[in-house]
C-alpha cells in the first residue's frame, strides 16, 4: 500500500513533525445526498442553482480524525459547506458536501479576492492544513481571503473510507517489496483486501473523485465565492489539479501558482521511476550535509555509495527482523523506507533523519523512523489514521488508466533498483496498487493545455525528491506558449515557496499581489 505523491508531506512534517491526512475508517453513513426536489417533485438543484448558493460561514471546529488531529483554529478562521454535484455530468442529480475554510483579507480596502489552496497528496485536507501553515502566507493574506478545502473524497468532503485503523497498521507494516513468490502473493492479497474495503465502504463515490471533477468543483467555488477569475496556489498534486482547471476553464484563469509540479507528460511507471531517482538524489544530498556537519558521527559515513550501502544493509536487517519501539509496535523494512522518505521532504527534518538512522543502526530501536513513517501516513499517537491513504489511492486509480501486473513490475525492477537501491523497489511495487480497482481510470495522462489562459507561474525546486524539477519544465511547456512561466529554485525540499527563500517569495508575491509576471526561466538561489 503506497502513497504515491505525498504533496503535503513537507508541510505536515515541518509544521508535526507533524500531521497529515486517512481516516478513522470503517462503516460510515453515505456522504451522498439525493437530488433536492421541488414541492412538485421536479429536481430543484441545477448547475446554475448550485452556483447561486450562499455559504453559511461559522466558527471552525477542531479537525476530525479523518482530516488530521489538532485543535480548533483561531477565531479569525471560518468554515462552511459547499454543495456540489456528485457527478458533474448530471448537475441535477445527487450532491455531496465539500468542506471549506477561510481567513478574511486583513486589508479589506485593497482586497483582491479569494486565493484558493490545494496542498497535494492527493488526499491532504486543506481545512486542516491551511491554518497550520498560515504564517507562511501572511503577506498574501493582507489582500486575499485565504481559502482552502477538502477535495472530494478527502476528509470531510465525502471522504473515502477503506480499512479500519488496526487493519491499516497491519497493511502498512507488511512487506511491500516482495522478493519471493509467496511474498508477491501476500502483497497482492493485501492490495485486494484494501480495494474490497474501499468498494464496500465508499463504492458510491469512487467513480467521482477524479481530478477533472475536483477541477469543476474549483470553478463552482470560484463562482460561489464571487470571484470573476480564479486565483489559486497549488502544491504537488495541487499543480495537477490547477493544470487541469486551466485546461477546462482557460478564460477563468486569474493568477495561478503551481509549486512543486507533477509532470503531466509521465505515466505512472515513469512518474514512479522519477520519484525513486528524486528521493535518491535528496538522500545523497542529505548524506553530504550529514558528513559535513557530523563527520564521524554521521550514521551514513562518507555518504554516496558507502552511505547507501549502510542504509540498504539496515533495510535488509529489518526485513529479517523488525526492530522494537517503545510503543510496542515494530519498525519493519517498509515502515523504515517510508520514514526515511518522509524526512527528505524538507531540509528542516534532515537532523531528525540523522537521529533516526543513528538510533536504528547503533541502538537497534526504531522509535524515530516509526514516528516519521506515521507522519507520512497520517497516523496520530492514538493510532487513528486520517483518510490520506484511502483518498490517495482512490484519486490516483480513477485518474490513471494504466494497470500493472506483477510481471510488469518484475521486468522493471532492475531499472528501479539502479535508480535507487533504497527507494526503487518500494516505488516499483507501488505500481500494482490500482490493479483490480473497481473503477476504470480515465486518462493516460492529464491534459493541461490551456491556450488563451493568462500567464501561470510554474515553480520547480532542483532538490525536490517527490516532484523532480523536470516536472515544472514539462508543465510550463504543456500549458502552452505565453501561458506557462517557469521559475526555478536552486535548493532542497518539496514546496519552494514554503522554504522562505526571499527571492522566490518576492517573485511569487509580486505576481499574486501586483500581477507582475516574471521572465520565463527566472532562477532563485
Amino acid at each position: 500500500m503506497h502513497t504515491v505523491v505525498r504533496g503535503a508531506g513537507a508541510f505536515g512534517l515541518a509544521a508535526l513533525l507533524l500531521a497529515a491526512t486517512a481516516g478513522c475508517q470503517g462503516e460510515a453513513r453515505s456522504a451522498v445526498e439525493p437530488a433536492p426536489t421541488s414541492p412538485a417533485g421536479s429536481p430543484a438543484a441545477s448547475a446554475s442553482g448550485l452556483a447561486a448558493q450562499r455559504l453559511d460561514w461559522k466558527a471552525c471546529p477542531a479537525p476530525s480524525p479523518a482530516q488530521g488531529d489538532g485543535t480548533a483554529p483561531a477565531s479569525d478562521w471560518q468554515c462552511a459547506t459547499l454543495k456540489a454535484p456528485l457527478d458533474h455530468g448530471k448537475p441535477d442529480g445527487p450532491t455531496i458536501d465539500l468542506a471549506l475554510i477561510r481567513s478574511r483579507a486583513k486589508d479589506e480596502k485593497h482586497r483582491i479576492g479569494s486565493l484558493l489552496f490545494n496542498f497535494g497528496g492527493p488526499g491532504a485536507s486543506g481545512v486542516a492544513t491551511l491554518p497550520a501553515l498560515a504564517a507562511d502566507y501572511t503577506s498574501l493574506n493582507s489582500r486575499y481571503d485565504l481559502v482552502s478545502f477538502d477535495p472530494r473524497g478527502v476528509g470531510a468532503s465525502a471522504g473515502v473510507s477503506c480499512l479500519d485503523d488496526k487493519a491499516m497498521d497491519a497493511t502498512l507494516a507488511a512487506d511491500n517489496t516482495p522478493e519471493t513468490p509467496d511474498a508477491v502473493k501476500a502483497l497482492d492479497a493485501s492490495n485486494a483486501q484494501f480495494t474490497a474495503a474501499c468498494e464496500r465502504n465508499s463504492g458510491q463515490v469512487l467513480p467521482y473523485v477524479d481530478t477533472e471533477s475536483a477541477a469543476r468543483d474549483l470553478d463552482l467555488m470560484r463562482q460561489v465565492l464571487g470571484d470573476q477569475k480564479l486565483s489559486y496556489f497549488g502544491i504537488s498534486y495541487g499543480t495537477q489539479l490547477g493544470g487541469v482547471y486551466a485546461h477546462l476553464f482557460p478564460q477563468e484563469v486569474g493568477r495561478l501558482v503551481l509549486d512543486s509540479v507533477v509532470d503531466p507528460t509521465k505515466d505512472p511507471q515513469q512518474a514512479a521511476l522519477g520519484q525513486a531517482q528524486g528521493f535518491q538524489l535528496a538522500l545523497d544530498d542529505f548524506m553530504k550535509t550529514c558528513t559535513t556537519q557530523e563527520a564521524a558521527a554521521c550514521p551514513t559515513g562518507a555518504g554516496g555509495a558507502e552511505g547507501t550501502a549502510a542504509i540498504t544493509a539496515l533495510l535488509q536487517k529489518l526485513e529479517q527482523s523488525p526492530m522494537p519501539t517503545t510503543s510496542g509496535r515494530q519498525l519493519t523494512e517498509t515502515l523504515a523506507v517510508t520514514g526515511i522518505a518522509a524526512a527528505l521532504y524538507s531540509q528542516e527534518t534532515w537532523p531528525v533523519l540523522a537521529a533516526g538512522l543513528t538510533e536504528a543502526m547503533q541502538q537497534g530501536t526504531g522509535d524515530t523512523l516509526l514516528q516519521l513513517s506515521d507522519s507520512m501516513f497520517g497516523r496520530d499517537p492514538q493510532g487513528r489514521y486520517t483518510n490520506l491513504s484511502a483518498a490517495n489511492r482512490a484519486i490516483n486509480c480513477v485518474d490513471a488508466r494504466q494497470r500493472y501486473s506483477d510481471q510488469d513490475v518484475e521486468q522493471q525492477l532492475p531499472q528501479f533498483r539502479t535508480a535507487s537501491p533504497v527507494f526503487g523497489p518500494y516505488s516499483a511495487w507501488g505500481l500494482t496498487s490500482c490493479t483490480g480497482w473497481p473503477v476504470p481510470g480515465k486518462t493516460d495522462h492529464p491534459d493541461v493545455s490551456a491556450a488563451g489562459a493568462a500567464p501561470i507561474l510554474v515553480v520547480g525546486t532542483t532538490g525536490d525528491p517527490a516532484t523532480p524539477v523536470e516536472g515544472a519544465h514539462a508543465m510550463a511547456q504543456q500549458l502552452g506558449p505565453g501561458v506557462g512561466v517557469n521559475v526555478t529554485l536552486q535548493g532542497e525540499g518539496h514546496g519552494g515557496y514554503d522554504t522562505g527563500n526571499p527571492c522566490l517569495k518576492q517573485t511569487v508575491d509580486a505576481y499574486l499581489l501586483d500581477g507582475t509576471v516574471p521572465a520565463d526561466g527566472t532562477t532563485c538561489s
